[in-house]
């Protein structure tokens, strides 16, 4: 984690006397008026609440913009601030009344005016948070990734795409014989060839456990196993007939419990196997049920069966884990060719020259775009860790990014979180990107980032290492002292012992928060028993589920920008659940200062109450059993892994400081492909 702290004090009053009027007159976007006492109140004030803010005090921070407001009502940038500070809290609602009446106050076409009025239309208008495929929502090409610049070929053919959590793209290159890793910005960030004999016409790639990809050789006829970084390991299979024999192998899936299903396309089957490598089973062959494969092509396993496209057959048949037949999915299709589930449960199909998302309970099948360039096949799709659809055009030996299309009308959503200004002039910037729903944008790079103050472009702009990069979590965990949970504290005890063994060397616990009658934060340093298990007094049938959870998540502000709220309990909030903090705004709480919910039930409940699933959807979480068959410690080592769109930056400022007392403004603008967004701020120097 980066360490940087915030080095401002509140300034005097006797000192405000000799400055006011210099510096109000000197700063236009800062809280004008002269140097009369109610000007000077609110400067005193507003300095209060930007030091309050910076350190995520931000209820401290409300009450000094408000005191600011009473001195100068009506004041634009007060006003803004006091929006921010309300947004960070959870009070979405209240932080868009104060921004429309900042832009009012600035002017609708100022450019203060319209940066706010965007981010109200975001902020109102946003769903959700990970990227899913709306059903009335379109697809249109943002931009490519050519296989070709000038007369070098970077890779030639890609046959399948499959996304890293960083944003960027594993590209499997038919043509070139290679895989190469692509970012968001198209630079080409690795390439691999495989062991001593290369790779030999690699067809499709497949994360399974443990971060390990499977990848087949179509002319090779066999499987590669590779590590996480995509080195080669060993290889599954080889030429032939016979049980666990390929003639052609194509796309590849892997189920829950890590099995490997390889299209074998030239023995027109499908083999299974398990995560060692070992054969299974084989199916697809012609039956007094089944048909046979005429072209297998596309293969995606979820929740117990299997999908199986055909392409020459235009249809999508269906299986269960055995291999028995039970049926067609939906056809009438052109061609299709890759398959693959997204988040949601829905299923994206490559077909031809377009993208399809088909719902597999309903086999409603929607086109969400198709790829521009006249040379269009599309072998392989999938969508990335920003949302958008990645589409591997063999035909045209490209890769086309799609992009929704209210995303490419709305831009990105840009928010200038932190200013650390204790070394100035080297100044540093805590920027989040996000998209209008919420969802965080990773992969960028310094070329996506321009900072400027006063309206020039600042000097010495420096990326820093992003939050993305960072695989460290900090986790507080809220324990539920209610009736129901009287008898288990065992299971709590035993709970908190395996989040602790899973957090390991990549997190570490905060808080422990018994959530009863008063919340109250648990010691739980060398005692982590004691503090799971908590005092019987404080179970109570009046026990506070928003007070509980709110100070678990305050708790976690200032460390580790991977965090997450582990709720510990019975699954059901309680009578008095949302009595001070309402759902909506414990959710725009958590999820505004990129904090992730996660449930653990105890007591053998298994489905939770629609709140807390609803936690868990609107901040990327999940709720799951203490006591499941394969525990809880995969859940809480993701939590390290979490997509995270926060970056720092630095640069070099050359504004005039006035000693300390000007307010220094600086904008920050994003760039992505089609897409762009940007933010200002402000910050107070260092007094000298």
């Amino acid at each position: 984690m980066i360490k940087l702290t915030w080095a401002l004090k509140p300034l005097p009053v006797a000192l405000l006397f000799l400055f006011a009027a210099p510096f109000l007159a000197a700063q236009s976007s800062y809280i004008t008026g002269g140097g009369d006492i109610n000007a000077i109140n609110a400067a005193e004030e507003f300095r209060i609440g930007i030091h309050a803010y910076n350190r995520y005090a931000f209820n401290e921070a409300i009450l000094s913009f408000e005191r600011a407001l009473s001195f100068r009502p009506g004041e634009a940038i007060i006003m803004d601030w006091l929006g921010k500070a309300y947004y960070r809290s959870g009070f979405e609602s209240t932080a868009l009344r104060q921004w429309r009446a900042a832009v009012d106050a600035y002017g609708k076409n100022t450019g203060a005016g319209m940066i706010i009025n965007n981010r109200i239309e975001t902020v109102a208008n946003r769903r959700m948070l990970f990227p899913i495929a709306d059903d009335d929502v379109r697809y249109l090409e943002s931009g490519r990734y050519p296989g070709r610049y000038e007369e070098n070929i970077l890779y030639r053919q890609p046959t399948a795409v499959l996304p890293h959590s960083d944003g960027s793209v594993w590209v499997v290159a038919y043509g070139s014989n290679e895989i190469v890793r692509i970012d968001v910005n198209g630079v080409i960030k690795d390439r691999k060839h495989g062991p001593l004999n290369g790779f030999d016409r690699p067809y499709d790639l497949v994360r399974g456990a443990g971060g390990r990809m499977y990848l087949s050789e179509y002319r090779g006829g066999r499987v590669s196993i590779l590590n996480p970084q995509g080195d080669w390991l060993a290889y599954i299979g080889s030429k032939g007939l016979g049980r666990g024999m390929f003639v052609g192998p194509q796309n590849l899936a892997v189920d829950e419990d890590g099995y490997l299903y390889v299209v074998d396309y030239g023995n027109q089957r499908i083999s299974k196997f398990d995560p060692d490598g070992v054969f299974v089973l084989s199916f697809g062959l012609k039956s007094a049920m089944f048909p046979g494969f005429d072209s297998p092509t596309g293969i995606a396993v979820k929740n117990g069966r299997i999908f199986a496209a055909d392409s020459m057959a235009k249809c999508i048949y269906m299986f269960d884990p055995n291999g028995n037949y039970l049926g067609i999915l939906t056809n009438g299709l052109t061609g299709p060719e890759s398959l693959r589930f997204l988040s949601d449960g829905r299923l994206l199909a490559a077909d031809t020259n377009r993208v399809l998302l088909i719902d597999t309970d309903s086999a409603i099948v929607r086109e969400l775009g198709v790829a521009g360039n006249p040379r269009t096949r599309i072998v392989g799709a999938d969508m990335d860790s920003n949302g958008s659809l990645l589409a591997a055009n063999f035909a045209a030996s490209e890769v086309s990014v799609l992009t929704r299309f209210d995303d490419l009308a709305s831009g990105l959503f840009v928010q200038i979180e932190r200013i650390y200004a204790e070394q100035f002039p080297q100044v540093t910037l805590e920027v989040r990107v996000e998209d209008r729903l919420r969802r965080p944008i990773v992969g960028l790079e310094s070329l996506n980032f321009l900072i400027s103050e006063g309206g020039r472009v600042a000097n010495g702009q420096t990326f820093l290492v992003p939050a993305y990069r960072v695989n460290r979590a900090d986790v507080s965990v809220l324990f539920e002292r209610s009736p129901l949970t009287t008898a288990l504290r065992d299971d709590f005890a035993a709970a908190l012992r395996d989040i602790n063994n899973a957090l390991g060397a990549q997190g570490k616990i905060v808080s422990v928060v018994s959530a009863g009658e008063q919340p109250q934060r648990e010691r739980h340093e060398n005692a982590l028993d004691a503090a799971a298990r908590g005092n019987s007094v404080r179970y109570s049938s009046r026990w506070r589920f928003d007070q509980g959870l709110r100070l678990a998540a305050t708790d976690l502000l200032p460390g580790e920008k991977r965090r997450s709220v582990v709720y510990v309990g019975s699954g059901n909030p309680g009578a008095l659940a949302f009595e001070q903090y309402s759902l909506s705004e414990m959710a725009a709480y958590l999820a505004n200062n990129g904090i992730v919910f996660n449930a653990v039930l105890v007591g053998g409940v298994v489905q939770p109450s629609e709140e807390i699933r609803y936690l868990c959807r609107e901040t990327g979480g999940k709720a799951f059993p203490l006591y499941r068959p394969e525990g809880i410690k995969e859940v809480i080592e993701s939590i390290a892994f979490v997509p995270n769109g926060l970056y720092f930056l630095n640069y070099q400022s050359a504004l005039p400081t006035d000693f300390g007392r000007a307010w220094l403004p600086v904008e920050t603008e994003v760039y992505l492909m089609e897409r762009s967004g940007r933010d200002t701020s402000g910050y107070f120097p260092p007094l000298e």
